[in-house]
């Protein structure tokens, strides 16, 4: 993005992104002048953006695999949904689900000079849960636009679908942990493991040391999802969608019209 600094670049790209949510005409990519060409420009413009949605009550935090550097997108009330829950189907351009673990944090952990450790991060964590995260784009295209795009319109998250969890053993497996996902009844995938991103511990740090701290930190109360355990799995209108992790809890999604 050119100028990537500018303060008046960065509002503009907020509010292109935001049009395709009010009805306004989805674009392939955003202009040229308000692209942005650094992370740094990705996540100004995600947090204006977020400024313009609500307040803050949750995150989706990955990485492409253990070793990468994690991403984030900061997720607002009207997004975040308890299980069972009923989604349209209608309004998006496509809908994708996403088997995922998220944690709810019972202890703020604000913005610190002193980086969070792995075992304070976990410490303020209340419970973890099954979760679905449904992902769309606001783009006219499925990964049309560049990455850093997709960064700054909140990495395609579309809603997070929190279900039922446990309060002890926080931490979860992430090579070992039986995962299950149906559609409309049928098994589409039973598996051990499968999120790549590796340990989740890792990925929360990340986001309270860093990832988070732009707009607050991790509030008391906030769910925070770990990435995808199955990959992304594309559903048409009136399909119903269910996940349980063994040992954790289950969640439910029905997809309508």
């Amino acid at each position: 993005m050119t100028n990537h600094n500018s303060e008046e670049r960065i509002e503009a790209a907020a509010e292109r992104l935001l049009s395709p949510r009010n009805g306004g005409p989805r674009i392939v990519d955003l202009p040229e002048n308000l692209r942005p060409t650094t992370w740094k420009a990705a996540y100004a413009i995600q947090d204006a953006l977020i400024s313009r949605l609500g307040p803050v009550v949750g995150w989706k935090v990955g990485a492409r695999d253990a070793a990468a550097e994690p991403f984030r997108a900061a997720l607002t009330a009207q997004t975040v949904l308890l299980s069972p829950a009923n989604v349209p189907h209608a309004g998006h351009a496509v809908v994708g689900v996403e088997a995922e673990t998220v944690y709810r944090f019972d202890k703020a952990l604000p913005p610190r000079e002193r980086p969070y450790t792995e075992e304070e991060v976990l410490s303020a964590v209340g419970s973890v849960h099954a979760a679905i995260e449904l992902v769309d784009t606001h783009f006219a295209v499925w990964k049309g636009a560049g990455q850093l795009s997709q960064i700054a319109d909140q990495f395609n998250h579309a809603a997070l679908i929190v279900g039922s969890g446990r309060e002890t053993g926080l931490s979860v497996d992430a090579s070992h942990q039986p995962v299950k996902l149906l559609v409309n009844g049928e098994v589409v995938l039973d598996q051990r493991g499968g999120n790549a991103a590796g340990p989740s511990a890792r990925l929360l740090a990340w986001l309270a040391n860093g990832g988070a701290t732009s707009l607050g930190g991790i509030r008391e109360g906030a769910y925070v999802t770990t990435g995808s355990w199955t990959g992304i799995t594309f559903v048409g209108p009136r399909t119903r969608v269910e996940v349980s992790f063994e040992g954790i809890g289950s969640v439910a999604v029905d997809i309508g019209a």
